[in-house]
């Protein structure tokens, strides 16, 4: 049996490169050893990237970095039609605040008709509600 497709958004990914964060070891073993699909929307990439530069320096940000040029993550664009519905979502979240990125992170599982989404978010991405799916399955 084929693993769903997994969005991931920042949290997992963060945690993965930061051996100190308290969530490293079950975002790192989830992530490596997952085998399904596993995709990044392009403004979580830059999310991350900069988090980990600011944070952790340079070191931290290419070895992420490096993790997708190998491949080790797919990668998605905002399309053009994406923009319209994470305006929507920023609005109808405002007072989460749930934010442009994470919004995108939304819009993109729309898109793909994902269900599954990777974050640490428990609590914005247990209260959007996704227009292909009753809720989201959170993973780690």
């Amino acid at each position: 049996m084929t693993s769903p497709t997994v969005v991931v958004d920042a949290g997992p990914l963060y945690a993965y490169v930061d051996a100190d964060d308290a969530h490293h070891q079950r975002c790192a073993q989830f992530l490596a050893g997952y085998r399904g699909a596993l995709i990044i929307p392009q403004l979580v990439v830059t999310e991350v990237a900069y988090l980990l530069a600011n944070r952790l320096g340079t070191r931290a940000e290419t070895l992420f970095l490096a993790d997708l040029a190998a491949g080790s993550f797919s990668t998605e664009a905002v399309h053009p039609t994406d923009w319209m519905r994470i305006v929507e979502l920023v609005q109808k979240y405002g007072d989460l605040p749930l934010g442009t990125v994470d919004a995108s992170v939304v819009t993109c599982a729309e898109r793909l008709e994902v269900e599954t989404v990777a974050t640490l978010d428990i609590r914005h991405f247990g209260t959007v509600r996704p227009r292909h799916a009753e809720r989201f399955t959170i993973v780690p």
